[in-house]
């Protein structure tokens, strides 16, 4: 382990940080005049401080990262940057939250959770609203991601980070030969999703502002906003259409996004299995919830039902969590449905949370197989995506990744409910923050504000967990990974 190497690496990530996550807010802030730019300065010069200090304590290190330096620089740096994002919130007089609530509001949005503590954003500064809303767009793509655009320049390898950063069960595919390159690539596809998105939001009838931040926050399936009713706020079926149509090209893999890019066609999104099988899940979660709402009459129209039924399973599946409705009001096994379809989650390689669609996918390859196997005990039946064949140690991590998920999620619900929550809340909440969905049920509906401190460093355990997929993060707990 190259601790010296670890800690240079922090430090420049912490001084990178420090710049781009508190400069803006101090424009927005200068531009409104609301009088918010004090404590973005001294976030600034705080953390842009402590990480030249680990630089200059260890920028003579030089050395080649191995696998197990990677998963500990990307661990302790959404760690280290949940912590360094919450001093804004700290220092602010505008919001006045604790250290915990701070941490857990900061972390939420670097994971692209969504869930908040805070209520009343119709009020707050906008520069502390810009200031969320950004956490999100920076951690949607990984900040780590752009870094590994710098780290070359520095004499720095970073395809370890990128092996621990990617989602989703196979991590060795890069978009480009050079890794800087695949970083530049999927900034420049990120970049270009948000201004098309922030466009559409503010021909269709948002402020310029609004249409900024939740581009942001639709991009990175992040699903803060600046107004307490969240998208309802707007009440356009316009905005509710761009914002399903967006949220659905997130929750793509990126690498799908980079060859039409690169060749101009979009006919391989239609050889894709994943991409298959996640509309096939979206189409089938929708036509349910829609069907329901129709029978039950929640709404007073046909297109009424349509557009919020399609917007709020679209916004759970992408594990986005924006809201146009109480739909923890609706009937029957709908709020159930959509926590279901949050815990499948996006796509591998898009900026979405939950278990990934090709795991599941391959979970139901693997259950038919077995099924198959009982008539022809002696056949080998290999597992396809398309018309390649699955490797089976891809098949095996698929079931060991779902073993521990479980588990953990298990292990945390029991924790939840030792701090006294209720069945519905304690489940929700774990289901939402280990899928960074954010919006959950019972009391967590609206906001995480009530839960008790103990809580809430368990929920911000559960967005670590879902953010580093599991393994990343659990490695670090067992012997053989601080073996020499």
């Amino acid at each position: 382990m190259h601790f010296s190497l670890i800690v240079k690496i922090l430090g420049l990530l912490l001084m990178l940080f420090s710049a781009i996550g508190n400069l803006p807010p101090v424009l927005v802030s200068l531009f409104y005049g609301d009088g918010m730019m004090t404590p973005f300065i001294e976030s600034f010069f705080t953390v842009f401080t402590v990480g030249f200090f680990m630089w200059l304590l260890t920028f003579r290190a030089r050395t080649e990262l191995g696998t197990r330096d990677g998963f500990l620089i990307v661990t302790l740096f959404w760690a280290v940057l949940g912590t360094a994002g919450s001093l804004p919130f700290i220092l602010s007089s505008s919001v006045e939250l604790s250290i915990t609530d701070a941490i857990f509001e900061s972390l939420s949005g670097l994971t692209t959770t969504g869930a908040t503590v805070i209520s009343g954003l119709d009020t707050l500064p906008k520069s502390i609203l810009f200031y969320r809303q950004q956490l999100q767009w920076l951690g949607g793509m990984g900040i780590i991601v752009l870094a590994m655009a710098l780290l070359p320049m520095l004499g720095i390898g970073g395809m370890q980070l990128y092996r621990a950063e990617s989602p989703g069960p196979v991590k060795d595919n890069k978009l480009v030969p050079r890794l800087a390159e695949t970083a530049k690539a999927l900034w420049t596809i990120y970049v270009s999703l948000t201004l098309a998105c922030a466009a559409a939001y503010w021909a269709a009838g948002m402020s310029g502002f609004d249409a900024i931040t939740h581009s942001f926050s639709t991009i990175a399936i992040g699903g803060f906003s600046t107004h307490d009713a969240s998208m309802a706020f707007f009440d356009s079926a316009a905005i509710e259409s761009i914002a399903i149509l967006f949220m659905f090209i997130a929750g793509i893999n990126f690498a799908l996004h980079f060859t039409a890019w690169q060749r101009g066609r979009i006919d391989h999104y239609f050889r894709d299995p994943e991409f298959l099988f996640y509309g096939f899940i979206l189409l089938a979660v929708s036509l349910v919830t829609i069907a329901v709402l129709l029978r039950f009459e929640v709404y007073p129209s046909v297109p009424e039902t349509i557009v919020n039924g399609l917007f709020q399973v679209v916004s759970f599946a992408t594990t986005t969590g924006f809201a146009t409705s109480q739909f923890n009001e609706w009937p029957i096994f709908l709020p159930y449905l959509l926590m279901y379809a949050a815990i499948i989650g996006a796509c591998a390689g898009s900026t979405g949370g939950g278990m990934k669609v090709i795991r599941i996918l391959l979970i139901f390859k693997q259950g038919f197989r077995e099924v198959q196997r009982l008539i022809h005990p002696h056949a080998v039946i290999p597992i396809k995506l398309g018309r390649g064949p699955v490797q089976d140690r891809v098949v095996e991590a698929v079931w060991g990744f779902f073993a521990v998920y479980v588990m953990a999620f298990m292990l945390m619900l029991l924790a939840l409910l030792a701090t006294g929550l209720d069945i519905v809340t304690a489940f929700s909440a774990v289901g939402a923050c280990i899928n960074n969905l954010g919006p959950g049920l019972g009391s967590v509906t609206q906001t995480y504000g009530s839960l008790s401190d103990a809580a809430k460093w368990i929920l911000c355990f559960a967005m670590l967990l879902g953010r580093l997929e599991v393994f990343t993060l659990l490695v670090l707990f067992t012997p053989m990974f601080w073996r020499r």
